[in-house]
């Protein structure tokens, strides 16, 4: 992607530099991500679902908490939250975490070569307040606990019973990302003054032992890091985001996604998207909402994150104005897509089918404002590939 090509010069304050001739040609747009208009055109009138998406998009309900998932028996959980997809044969498997305590856990919805639903079925019982998480590459969920000393679960949707894994520290946990070039998963903790964290197994595929560290930076919005052990991934009675000292603070850690040798992760608490180039040992910022011109910023409540087989991210709200915000490789951010008449809930969840061609995600509370409201649709398109 253009925008890991350069180190950008720090966007509080700093002067721009200016690129000319082929050099700037070959350079990103300035970061983080300002307005323009969205790769498919401007959102359309609500839908049936009360979804307004670009032309040539349509969606569907494919769940609703607490009623049966339509073609099967089981009874969608409430209060669906992170996701992913997982190729199986000529179909795929969706699975959706449940943000509620006790019972939390997590679910799947198996789906043949067509899209239609053959089959949904428990993954994940007895945990709490199960937010988002991340997929391995060797086909397993990890359901993160959104709970001060929380666990990662590592889940098995093609069948098997899940395994809580300590080693990957107990905090209030959100979301993971694999990377499998390092051999490690970032980590991300929903506090004001969470971390960074990578966990990196003893035995790439095993994580039933390994060693839990910290990003180490420092408190500007961009510049180099490293990373440290953290000696005590218990966190108790030191908290793990207090026991290694020059570790940087994150306001309120969300989303995390890999890709081509960077991290994108979302901070919740002051609307920010941050990315590591982890090639050349940098990090600075995706987006800032205080930073976007012209216009107002169309992204707020930054939460779940995924990427599309082209490169772009896409990004979900809490709250806001219920977007899902597309930020393109040129660093250009636009809505997606807009669900009305639910200003009480979030949307969380967002992740692409392996062909790349149906985006699902879930309306946390739905119309009712209630964890028992949750809804969970796909939209399909010409999504660019």
């Amino acid at each position: 992607m253009e925008r890991r090509h350069f180190l950008r010069a720090s966007v509080l304050g700093a002067s721009t530099i200016a690129f000319s001739g082929s050099l700037w040609q070959g350079a990103a747009l300035a970061a983080p991500a300002q307005n323009a208009p969205g790769p498919y055109g401007s959102l359309q009138a609500a839908d049936a679902n009360g979804i307004q998406l670009p032309a040539g998009f349509t969606s569907q309900v494919v769940a609703r908490s607490g009623q049966a998932v339509p073609g099967t028996s089981y009874t969608w959980h409430n209060a669906p939250d992170g996701g992913a997809c997982f190729a199986d044969g000529s179909g795929w498997i969706y699975v959706s975490n449940s943000e509620i305590n006790p019972g939390g856990g997590a679910s799947a919805v198996r789906f043949g070569s067509g899209g239609s639903v053959t089959s949904a079925y428990r993954i994940l019982s007895g945990t709490r307040t199960n937010c988002a998480g991340g997929k391995t590459p060797w086909n397993t969920w990890l359901s993160c606990e959104e709970v001060s000393l929380g666990y990662v679960y590592e889940t098995y949707p093609f069948g098997g019973t899940a395994v809580r894994r300590p080693a990957m520290g107990r905090f209030k946990h959100e979301a993971a990302a694999a990377d499998p070039v390092r051999q490690v998963i970032y980590l991300t903790e929903d506090e004001t003054n969470g971390r960074l964290y990578r966990f990196i197994p003893a035995t790439w595929g095993d994580l039933s032992s390994g060693t839990l560290q910290v990003l180490m930076a420092g408190t500007a919005t961009s510049g180099t890091f490293t990373w440290a052990n953290v000696p005590d991934p218990d966190g108790s009675p030191t908290a793990t985001r207090s026991q290694v000292s020059g570790s940087k603070s994150f306001n309120g850690g969300e989303g995390c996604h890999y890709a081509d040798d960077t991290v994108w992760f979302t901070t919740k608490g002051d609307n920010r998207v941050w990315q590591l180039n982890l090639t050349a040992g940098t990090y600075e910022l995706a987006y800032d909402d205080n930073l976007v011109s012209p216009g107002t910023a169309p992204l707020t409540g930054v939460d779940n994150v995924t990427g599309s087989a082209s490169g772009d991210l896409y990004i979900a709200e809490d709250g806001g104005n219920m977007e899902i915000c597309l930020i393109t490789r040129d660093d250009r951010i636009s809505p997606f897509l807009r669900i009305n008449g639910q200003s009480s809930s979030e949307i969380t969840g967002p992740a692409f089918n392996p062909a790349g061609d149906r985006l699902y995600f879930s309306s946390q509370r739905g119309t009712s404002g209630s964890s028992s409201g949750g809804i969970t649709y796909c939209v399909t398109g010409p999504f660019h590939t």
